[in-house]
């Protein structure tokens, strides 16, 4: 029985004609698999599924959503994270490896306002679902989510009494009053590639826009998983980032606006 897959025409430049027919008859697609977006289970014999395919520079990672979450699309991600996702669970390279995304941590964000040198500041805090492990390892050095964002640039922050410094190369994408995407360098100095990016465009509140088009700037905050929580107001937010930031668990940095 064919399976219930949406194949795009995104999708089917990147993979091929072939390659897209067969997953189209089922001869390629898993029935089972859990889905990129909401990482709940899905059945692509008994509901719609997406197909999305994960770009790097040079692999391709294919996997399934269910279409309810996600259209069928080409994704462009970091080669490091792709590589490093992929050899995290397989142990081995893989160039255009079939199946299903390897499990690996989402990140989450939670937009917010932020008192800081007296003056509300819109602010991201950034919180994976699960340790991080470092690109291209099996993950048995410990959540490496803070280092590897060290050094990246972010900074440490014990205290929220002063802005965190800006980010070179990195920016909050922000289109038609919806946050699509935080931006990090391209490889070789290419163009800017998604560190984050929304399977949905998150909608922010007025208050929050009207905030970061007047500073024309975004704080950024970052915390291992666990440590600051899905807080319901913005003074819970708060007093979690604070004692993230005593615990020695939170990093920072000042990005500009891109957008609107």
């Amino acid at each position: 029985m064919p399976r219930m897959l949406d194949v795009s025409e995104d999708v089917r430049a990147e993979i091929g004609d072939a390659e897209a027919d067969r997953l189209l008859v089922g001869d390629s697609a898993p029935g089972s698999y859990d889905c990129t977006s909401c990482r709940t289970p899905g059945d692509s014999d008994h509901e719609r599924t997406s197909t999305v395919l994960f770009v790097g520079d040079e692999t391709a990672v294919l996997a399934f959503a269910h279409a309810t979450c996600i259209p069928s699309q080409v994704v462009q991600i970091a080669e490091d994270q792709l590589q490093g996702a992929v050899r995290s669970i397989t142990g081995s390279e893989q160039k255009n490896p079939e199946g299903l995304m390897p499990e690996q941590a989402v990140l989450g964000i939670t937009s917010g306002l932020v008192l800081i040198e007296d003056d509300l500041r819109p602010a991201l805090v950034v919180e994976p679902t699960g340790p991080i492990a470092r690109p291209g390892t099996d993950g048995s050095g410990g959540d490496q989510f803070l280092q590897l964002l060290l050094e990246q640039g972010f900074l440490p922050t014990p205290h929220l009494n002063r802005l965190p410094g800006v980010l070179p190369g990195w920016s909050v994408l922000l289109a038609m009053g919806q946050l699509h995407a935080v931006l990090q360098p391209g490889a070789g100095g290419g163009s800017p590639v998604a560190w984050w990016q929304a399977h949905q465009p998150l909608q922010v509140t007025e208050g929050w826009r009207t905030a970061a088009n007047k500073s024309q700037s975004v704080l950024v905050f970052a915390a291992p998983a666990g440590s600051i929580g899905q807080q319901p107001r913005e003074d819970l937010l708060r007093d979690a980032l604070d004692k993230a930031a005593v615990n020695g668990l939170l990093v920072a940095a000042t990005m500009p606006l891109a957008g609107t």
